[in-house]
């Protein structure tokens, strides 16, 4: 389950939510934890009786946490202006190393690279429980206005 921080710091709700806890940050990183749960919806059609965890959700959940990392990392911008959001405007070089199944904890690490401007460049990491590499990926987020709903 979510910790109150994590649903504060985005707005993804369950069932499209893939972290579950923040264990450790620092000013550059963040690692959260995902437990990934036999009983996921996306169990039931992904390779049914062989189920595997989408490698697009994997990235979600690196997504996800670079999200929580930004709302510390730029928290004083976007107290002064509470309409910008970050949105994903790169991925590049997503390298997948093992496959993810139920019962496995995700760590997922985030790290600035660099700040420019609107833009922020991070790298992510994901490990199992085991510390065996599951994935790697570089991306980029931009801060846009986000749109007003009625």
């Amino acid at each position: 389950m979510a910790t109150d921080e994590i649903l504060q710091a985005i707005p993804h709700r369950p069932p499209f939510l893939f972290v579950d806890e923040v264990v450790e940050q620092s000013e550059d990183s963040l690692t959260a934890k995902k437990h990934v749960d036999a009983s996921e919806a996306f169990f039931e059609g992904h390779y049914p009786g062989n189920p595997i965890m989408p490698g697009v959700l994997i990235s979600e959940a690196v997504f996800q946490t670079g999200a929580i990392f930004l709302t510390r990392l730029l928290a004083e911008e976007l107290e002064s202006d509470s309409d910008m959001v970050p949105v994903l405007t790169k991925i590049v070089d997503a390298r997948f190393r093992s496959i993810v199944r139920p019962g496995d904890d995700l760590y997922i690490t985030v790290k600035l690279k660099e700040k420019a401007g609107r833009f922020i460049f991070m790298t992510g990491g994901v490990k199992n429980g085991e510390g065996k590499r599951v994935m790697n990926v570089t991306f980029s987020v931009a801060l846009a206005k986000a749109e007003q709903g009625e």
